[in-house]
């Protein structure tokens, strides 16, 4: 790692931890940066407060009610860029991202489910059922390209068969809406994602799911590049394309699984995210996963803090993602056209 990739992830890593703490401070309740900052402080390092009864206050609103929320907005947002870095890589294709192979469709379908049977009020049912639905559309994505008995993935072959899946599911989801009636609300508003009332156990399993994915992913990041020249060049340089295809395929689906299934549908940042860090980085996955990472949690957790602390309304935030990332795509895409 060069010493300018040290410098980017340094900045970046001070740029949200302060981030973190300017959310913290944001909200119905009047708390000031400084303030914020030493809450979270005295948290990291086990201290425990000794102030009056408003300081015991907004150290409970803090940790108790914002932090959850802030870190898991972003660790998801890390999780889902770095997915969709590595799909990127895989598929060879620039427009790839963590739900080109129908991951999100099997999350919304599975999560439609539990909504329709009113299993919201079991711990982890709707997460749970949107995990499970994720995985099983991607092993059935992984089955459909690979029946064939080939050795190799084709990334043309698995992106038709993702769109093939993500068709089928989306019927199945609009089938369920249809059967939904009163409760149709309830799946548009987890289909649009949200980071409202989030909780410590959810913000750990996100965060166990995208470490774990992070390490996996930059253990393999050179064999990734040896992939991105080709299945010929890689196997002369002695990498195993269609095993190291498949565990950053798997890795990737999962971390976007365990995303899509704690905080919804939430679009752009997976596609977005790569593109812009590939101007700082380059093309080389050892730069570019972990830059990928920490810009990804800090478009989305920006995002989030928008959304909850200086928009009158909270605005779903798949839909903010989608208004912000889609011109900017496009701009970006024309640029590139043009060079």
């Amino acid at each position: 790692m060069t010493r300018t990739t040290v410098y980017q992830l340094a900045v970046l890593t001070t740029a949200l931890c302060g981030l973190i703490a300017l959310s913290a401070s944001l909200g119905y309740m009047d708390i000031s940066l400084l303030q914020a900052a030493g809450i979270i402080r005295d948290w990291c390092l086990g201290l425990q407060s000794r102030g009056d009864e408003l300081e015991r206050t907004m150290r409970v609103v803090i940790l108790e009610v914002r932090l959850p929320r802030i870190l898991t907005a972003a660790t998801v947002g890390g999780g889902l860029a770095l997915a969709g870095a590595v799909f990127q890589g895989i598929l060879l294709n620039p427009l790839a991202d963590p739900y080109t192979l129908g991951v999100s469709s099997g999350a919304a379908f599975g999560a439609s489910l539990a909504i329709l049977f009113s299993l919201t009020g079991a711990l982890y049912s709707v997460p749970g059922f949107a995990f499970a639905g994720a995985i099983a559309t991607l092993f059935v994505v992984i089955y459909l390209t690979y029946s064939g008995g080939h050795r190799e993935f084709s990334s043309n072959n698995l992106i038709l068969a993702g769109i093939i899946v993500g068709a089928i599911l989306s019927a199945g989801i609009s089938f369920l809406k249809y059967l939904a009636d009163e409760q149709v609300a309830v799946i548009i508003f987890w289909l649009m994602g949200s980071f409202a009332s989030k909780t410590w156990p959810e913000f750990t399993l996100v965060l166990i799911a995208t470490a774990v994915g992070s390490l996996v992913c930059l253990f393999f990041a050179r064999d990734l590049n040896c992939i991105a020249l080709g299945s010929r060049a890689a196997s002369s340089l002695g990498v195993n394309t269609g095993r190291i295809t498949l565990i950053l395929l798997v890795t990737a689906s999962m971390i976007a699984a365990v995303a899509v299934s704690v905080s919804g549908i939430i679009g752009f940042v997976g596609l977005l995210v790569p593109h812009l860090v590939r101007f700082l980085t380059g093309p080389d996955n050892r730069k570019l996963i972990p830059v990928s990472l920490l810009v990804g949690a800090l478009l989305l957790l920006g995002a989030d803090t928008l959304i909850r602390a200086v928009l009158p309304g909270e605005v779903p935030i798949g839909v903010l993602t989608a208004l912000i990332g889609g011109p900017v795509f496009c701009y970006v895409f024309r640029k590139r056209q043009k060079t």
